[in-house]
């Protein structure tokens, strides 16, 4: 049984997904364990159907490995070096007797050679709020992982530097752009949107020059105090006002 090669995908086109979650003041993504003996990791990943466009199989990638749909997805950079191919991981494999399987599943001759084809990778990122997300695994994956962006396991491929360009591009113009609230639940503090801030550019904001900055933009709703039982003052809750949402 053909696992791949004879399915109606794009040959040598895949979409590779950097999911980025917030919790505790650590920006982290979500990774993959794959299904071979050893430790080797990947972003999600997919492929393209004949039928589908290309922001359609992401979003259909991206929901088959969350869980969750309507999810802020945007497409940040492709990945296409001429020697961006598996053929080396998938040759360790066969010098460890494992050749054309992973894990208990077997792979066919025709699957071997189509997973070994140069491919070329689209590149999306997505904000998800992490308490929404319960990972989903494929054949491929053996787990599926919550890691903090500054301490990822070794990946295979440019995996790496794949993560390295998403967030250079989720901090381009972040000061005008609030699309990093989608990593925060729908109702949020302004000191947790300011914790957000700090942690994704990994430096302090002056209190007040934030939040005033911010309320500037004028896409957010204030709501009721939040009332913790603590001595100090309760401080408002916010949500993207519903004409932005």
């Amino acid at each position: 049984m053909n696992l791949f090669a004879n399915q109606d995908y794009i040959s040598q086109l895949a979409i590779d997904c950097v999911i980025f979650g917030y919790q505790e003041r650590e920006l982290k993504v979500l990774i993959t364990k794959l299904n071979f003996k050893g430790d080797f990791y990947s972003l999600p990943s997919g492929f393209i159907l004949q039928k589908e466009g290309i922001d359609e199989a992401a979003h259909r990638i991206l929901e088959e490995r969350t869980g969750i749909s309507n999810i802020f997805l945007t497409h940040f950079k492709n990945f296409g070096q001429t020697d961006r191919t598996n053929k080396k991981f998938l040759e360790h494999m066969i010098e460890l007797n494992q050749e054309h399987f992973m894990g208990d599943i077997a792979l066919s001759k025709a699957d071997f050679e189509w997973l070994t084809s140069r491919f070329i990778s689209l590149g999306y990122y997505a904000l998800v709020d992490i308490n929404k997300v319960t990972p989903i695994k494929t054949a491929l994956d053996e787990s599926m992982e919550w890691y903090n962006i500054h301490a990822l396991p070794n990946m295979m491929m440019d995996h790496k530097e794949m993560v390295e360009k998403a967030l250079e591009s989720l901090r381009l113009n972040l000061d005008n752009n609030i699309i990093v609230l989608n990593l925060l639940p729908e109702t949020f503090t302004m000191k947790e949107v300011q914790d957000l801030y700090e942690t994704i550019f990994e430096k302090e904001y002056a209190r007040n020059n934030f939040q005033k900055k911010i309320l500037d933009l004028n896409v957010l709703e204030r709501l009721e105090k939040k009332y913790t039982g603590a001595s100090n003052k309760a401080p408002y809750l916010y949500r993207f006002r519903k004409e932005n949402e």
